[in-house]
């Protein structure tokens, strides 16, 4: 009996545990919590949570002057954040209906920007009054910006000033990319002049590299439209922008 006593006794004594002020240190001689434990911890034969509701999850800090300590954490709090990294808030949609006038559009050669209302998804990164979206974040961008008059197939008179009508994306003021209306010229009525058979539909569907707070806008050239198309004619463009990598 003596001798399990001493060697329990001995085995106690080779465990370097302290005590101060009421605190338990294991391997520190300086315990900075009730218990302070400096190395691994196994913990045996735990009880298996029926659910989530009524338990907390224990974590280490480990942000600077954390010391490690264990906390509570509410489960809620873990499943909100795999949440919100899973949802990407660079979405933004708008779409825009109407004829050239209500869309802030005239004849005059050179672009100009489209007149959007409230973004239908995504309000945060554009702006209505300015009609830009501002890049939250650095990285790479899906970007299709589409535009049609009509149901997409035009035949009408060109006008005298001539020219490609075309839409663009700018980035602040440098054009990021553009794609011009195709169509063909068709002399159907000789005396009154040339008749243009325009495809009246056209879009830009492309990946972007983008900086965190630059300015996009999208725009539309009508150089070469008729003024009956542009003030009398719908117009349908709709831009759906939203981030796919770093």
């Amino acid at each position: 009996m003596k001798t399990k006593i001493c060697s329990t006794l001995l085995a106690i004594m080779a465990i370097p545990l302290f005590a101060q002020s009421g605190r338990i240190g294991i391997n520190t001689p300086n315990p900075q919590a009730n218990l302070d434990i400096n190395g691994t911890l196994k913990i045996r034969q735990t009880p298996v949570a029926p659910a989530i509701p009524g338990y907390q999850i224990l974590a280490v800090n480990q942000n600077t002057g954390g010391d490690f300590q264990v906390a509570q954490v509410d489960p809620q709090l873990v499943a909100n954040l795999a949440y919100n990294v899973g949802v990407n808030s660079s979405v933004t949609k708008v779409t825009a209906t109407g004829t050239g006038n209500l869309l802030g559009l005239t004849l005059t050669n050179g672009y100009q920007p489209i007149d959007f209302p409230a973004a239908t998804i995504g309000s945060a990164n554009f702006n209505a009054t300015t009609n830009t979206y501002t890049v939250p974040s650095t990285g790479l961008y899906a970007i299709r910006y589409s535009y049609r008059y009509g149901d997409g197939v035009q035949l009408r008179l060109l006008s005298l000033t001539g020219g490609n009508p075309r839409i663009g994306i700018f980035n602040g003021t440098t054009l990021l990319d553009e794609s011009v209306f195709s169509g063909a010229n068709v002399n159907l009525l000789g005396v009154l002049g040339v008749l243009s058979l325009i495809v009246s539909e056209t879009s830009i569907d492309s990946i972007y590299q983008l900086t965190a707070g630059s300015q996009l806008t999208f725009q539309a050239n009508q150089s070469g439209i008729n003024l009956d198309l542009l003030t009398n004619g719908s117009i349908t463009t709709s831009v759906v922008i939203y981030k796919i990598s770093n």
